[in-house]
């Protein structure tokens, strides 16, 4: 039989001149058998779409408002310089207050900033801010929250049997642990200032 391709997926018998879609194999081995189709077959791949008047009216609608010229708005958005997003603003926040933290403290302890980062650096505390990506929503940060304040209850407790004697020889991740307390404490605020904005 010679065969004449008439579109994809169907052939014509140059001999009868009937139209077909020819045997296939199945993903088991098994083979289809050829199917005869009328002149004009369509394939289902290649039917559109059947879209209902709403939907071809909601994708006909202009996406701006009446009377706004698009090419003023690709205009405004090239001169606009970008403004500073939630987040962006939130770290910038939290930058601030963090500067006005060490040059507080610092000088009211006796100790420079470089000596309390040299200490964090020999105790290779891993920093929790540079780890983790700032919470995006109230939920989680809320989440967020709960699981530092259940740390630093267990931290305090930590320290509470150290002090107590109840715990004798604690382990260096439990000292790292107890010694990472002040850090849990400013996140928290960190969160709880993130939370009332």
């Amino acid at each position: 039989m010679d065969f004449v391709p008439e579109r994809e997926g169907v052939v014509k018998d140059e001999k009868t001149g009937e139209l077909y879609i020819p045997a296939t194999r199945r993903p088991d081995g098994t083979w289809r058998k050829p199917r005869k189709v009328k002149d004009g077959y369509v394939p289902q791949e290649e039917v559109p779409v059947y879209e209902n008047r709403g939907v071809q009216w909601m994708k006909s609608r202009p996406t701006l408002p009446p009377g706004l010229n698009p090419e003023d708005v690709e205009a405004s958005k090239k001169s606009d310089s970008q403004p500073m997003s939630k987040s962006a603003k939130k770290n910038a926040k939290r930058k601030e207050k963090k500067k006005h933290q060490q040059e507080s403290g610092a000088g009211g302890r006796g100790e420079s900033v470089e000596t309390v980062t040299a200490m964090l650096a020999a105790s290779k505390i891993p920093d929790a801010s540079q780890n983790e990506a700032p919470p995006s929503d109230k939920a989680a940060i809320e989440k967020k929250l709960r699981n530092l304040k259940k740390k630093l209850k267990q931290v305090d407790d930590l320290k509470a049997k150290i002090d107590s004697g109840e715990l004798k020889n604690p382990e260096k991740e439990q000292l790292a642990k107890v010694a990472k307390r002040q850090e849990l404490v400013d996140e928290i605020e960190d969160l709880e200032l993130d939370l009332e904005d």
